[in-house]
């Protein structure tokens, strides 16, 4: 008679009777934790307990084999009972599973989002630049609450043709109110429901359940009343260019329910669980103006090279791309230096499988660990500091950004050209017009919000 063969887990924390090691998972700051671990574990690190199991991944090498070469069984998501049951995230396509109606919105944004696609709205980033750069002039010391309402402009404007003046604008309220709810219920452990599924029955009065219907109705909002604006002005003939004009303007062919899936679809683009949503670009700007503070001689090589290619005749724009290295690589380090999803959004494998010997169950959840790939040891360059030119070191190759920043496989960010272009639009457009120092105290602590996306949570003082 053949023997069975044991099956062997990857390797984890050590575990306690009977809920396993899965309330590890939870824990503040997880990324760093998981990071600490790969010394421990490895590249793998495994949670189990209570019925749910997490597979941490902690190099791009096992990312890339699984999330990449296996994307036929790693591209799901895990099912998540606050978030898809209580609050109705799976509505949006960033948080549905794999399958057919996932498939139809990804068809809806890849054609309104491609790198040529993108090429229409440049007007639009270097519009909103200008906006915010005049209204800094004119309050700079709003500048936090400035660039929240200006990079929530942005993602209205492309998607919904909408430009919103003030923060306090119905649209902004409600994506801001949903956004950090889903947030949290987006990363597997955050709600006690999702690992004991039967508290999903808890009365309405329990605060979870409150939240749940406060993020619900939100979520119901934010995707019908921007979607509702745009058909009620196409009626009118005054809608402005946007992609959700775009598409029921010319609408692709063989798409069921397409005014469903393109909510979906938008509701994805401005619901901030994407590298290129409004909290992401926020978190991503102001942590490249706080990089600035602390690094006067980056900030001084900076505005060189924009004097030098744009001058002072004329506004940057995106077309200054290619000829703007350095300002590049000060985009890519402030991505890398505090990288503004660091366990992305999690994938869920469908079935069985095996790597490197280690068996990994159908349905586990898996995230992709990008900190440790952020902050990997280099010999040259501590990964601790911001030092934009160990991008253009050919002596020190670094891991492209656009390997790990934006996602896995088929699930990754189709907005990332779009990303790309309103942080370059934004960056050069600050560095023309100001000099941005420290303040008169001499510090720029950041403190961060320990949910999917990290933004600044505390106010850090600088002088722009």
């Amino acid at each position: 008679m053949a023997a069975v063969r044991k099956r062997r887990y990857p390797p984890g924390p050590p575990s306690m009777p009977l809920i396993g090691n899965i309330m590890n998972i939870g824990i503040p700051r997880a990324w760093i934790k998981f990071t600490e671990y790969k010394e421990k574990y490895g590249d793998l690190v495994y949670f189990r307990g209570l019925g749910k199991s997490v597979l941490v991944i902690n190099s791009l090498k096992a990312m890339t084999d699984l999330l990449e070469k296996r994307a036929n069984i790693y591209s799901g998501r895990p099912h998540l009972v606050f978030g898809h049951e209580l609050m109705g995230l799976d509505r949006i396509f960033a948080v549905r599973d794999y399958g057919e109606i996932w498939r139809a919105e990804r068809k809806l944004a890849h054609i309104v989002l491609s790198p040529s696609a993108v090429k229409a709205y440049d007007c639009v980033l270097e519009e909103m630049a200008v906006r915010y750069a005049f209204d800094l002039v004119k309050s700079p010391e709003d500048f936090y609450a400035k660039l929240h309402l200006a990079t929530g402009r942005v993602l209205l404007a492309v998607t919904y043709g909408i430009c919103p003046e003030h923060a306090n604008d119905e649209i902004l309220v409600l994506a801001e109110e949903m956004n950090w709810t889903g947030q949290k219920a987006a990363i597997p452990g955050s709600y006690m429901c999702d690992t004991l599924p039967f508290l999903k029955y808890a009365p309405s009065w329990v605060t979870f359940q409150k939240e749940a219907k406060y993020a619900r109705d939100a979520l119901t909002n934010m995707m019908n009343i921007p979607f509702d604006h745009v058909k009620r002005n196409m009626k009118m003939g005054i809608a402005s260019p946007s992609l959700v004009h775009q598409l029921l303007e010319d609408p692709p062919e063989n798409v069921d329910n397409l005014e469903d899936r393109i909510k979906g679809a938008a509701g994805a683009m401005y619901g901030g669980m994407y590298g290129h949503s409004p909290i992401a670009t926020y978190s991503t700007l102001l942590v490249f103006i706080l990089a600035m503070a602390q690094n006067p001689e980056v900030h001084r090589w900076a505005q060189a090279e924009v004097d030098h290619v744009v001058g002072q005749d004329r506004m940057p724009s995106v077309d200054d791309i290619p000829n703007l290295p350095y300002i590049d690589a000060i985009v890519k380090e402030t991505m890398r230096w505090h990288p503004s999803l660091p366990l992305g959004v999690s994938h869920a494998v469908s079935e069985d499988d095996e790597y490197e010997g280690y068996f990994i169950p159908k349905g586990t959840a898996v995230l992709a660990n990008v900190w440790s790939i952020a902050f990997e040891p280099n010999d040259k360059y501590d990964p601790h500091m911001f030092i934009p030119e160990r991008f253009l070191d050919p002596s020190r190759p670094v891991i492209d950004l656009s390997a790990w920043a934006f996602g896995f496989g088929r699930r990754i960010c189709p907005g990332k050209f779009l990303a790309r272009n309103s942080i370059f639009v934004f960056v050069t457009t600050l560095l023309w017009a100001f000099d941005i120092s420290p303040s008169s105290a001499g510090r720029t602590d950041m403190h961060f919000t320990e949910f999917l996306v990290r933004r600044v949570s505390r106010p850090c003082t600088c002088c722009i």
